[in-house]
């Protein structure tokens, strides 16, 4: 079951994501579940790391709390793509 959730966050977290960061992202349903969950990924590691002070890979929940950790962390995501997209042209 927790599969799906993460399917289900990761479609709300990334489409959340590519409505808010400015530009045009590209990809499509895939690429948004993969990119919210690695958000959720990003997101729920460093939550942990700023309250406990230990850096522990973890995922958010399906939840709004989480919804928001996630969102921020596929924001992330997606401004670390484009800093590696942009080195790999050049």
């Amino acid at each position: 079951m927790n599969i799906i959730a993460w399917i289900v966050l990761g479609l709300l977290a990334g489409a959340l994501a590519k409505a808010v960061y400015p530009g045009y992202q590209g990809g499509g349903i895939l690429s948004t579940i993969i990119l919210g969950i690695v958000g959720s990924f990003i997101g729920g590691t460093l939550f942990t790391l700023l309250q406990t002070g230990t850096l522990q890979l973890t995922s958010t929940s399906l939840s709004i709390p989480g919804l928001f950790v996630g969102v921020i962390g596929a924001i992330i995501a997606i401004y670390l793509w484009g800093l590696f997209k942009s080195s790999s042209r050049a």
